[in-house]
């Protein structure tokens, strides 16, 4: 969600959880089968691996996360799941990337163009001013646990295929290269440091600067592309 907090964007999405978890439950297990489709075994599929962290973050089940490897593998039954991605310009001229899984295109693309009409925008080009990297997050806690405060550690990420390494309120935000993502998580995951999130977003060039009432409008906006059961994520400019 690049151009606002990514962690208020985490703590919100926690909140949701708690409110409506079989609706995050079925949002996950469309994200676990559409990356067993390169292969059910997590320890060498990174995308897989990345999946099914999430889905333990929010405490899904485990019979749960299994069905949704042998529907990716092609063990059970269901429509097959795609993943399509719309751009377009929110409210405040706000520029959105939204990613959606869903067995029905036809369905998915008339309400995102739908929800983006109804907030005074439209579908549009926008993926020029987004580029991709990967971003890792480490919560306050577990820095402070890990004692991950000193300058060495900082040498040996950059090693590990750290490019950016910011020091936030929340907690430790690492980014990489896309293609380094997964060599900095196995950095991670072998000094046993647990990481809040980690995946490759679109991070916008050029971010928006809205005004207060801009920022509810935008806000409304990304309220609603969260209830949407088929987006699994979204990007924005915009700086909230």
């Amino acid at each position: 969600m690049s151009g606002h907090s990514k962690w208020a964007t985490t703590k919100r999405r926690k909140a949701a959880v708690d409110a409506k978890k079989g609706a995050i439950f079925t949002k996950v297990a469309k994200l676990i089968t559409v990356a067993a489709r390169q292969g059910s075994d997590p320890a060498a599929n990174f995308s897989l691996r990345l999946a099914i962290d999430k889905a333990k973050t929010i405490n899904m089940p485990k019979d749960n996360i299994d069905r949704a490897i042998k529907r990716g593998a092609g063990e059970a039954g269901g429509a097959r799941i795609e993943e399509f991605i719309y751009e377009g310009l929110g409210p405040a001229k706000a520029q959105f990337i939204v990613k959606c899984l869903s067995d029905n295109k036809n369905r998915t693309a008339a309400e995102i163009r739908h929800l983006f009409s109804q907030h005074g925008g439209a579908l549009g080009t926008v993926m020029w001013n987004f580029s991709q990297r990967g971003l890792i997050m480490i919560e306050q806690a577990e820095v402070n646990n890990k004692k991950l405060t000193d300058e060495d550690f900082e040498l040996e990420l950059i090693d590990a295929g750290a490019e950016d390494i910011r020091r936030e309120d929340d907690g430790l935000t690492i980014y990489t290269a896309p293609l380094d993502l997964p060599k900095t998580k196995k950095f991670l995951e072998n000094k046993n440091i647990k990481t809040e999130s980690a995946e490759v977003e679109y991070a916008a060039k050029e971010p928006l600067e809205l005004s207060h009432e801009e920022k509810i409008r935008v806000e409304k906006f990304i309220e609603e592309l969260e209830n949407n059961e088929d987006v699994a994520d979204y990007y924005t400019n915009a700086i909230l």
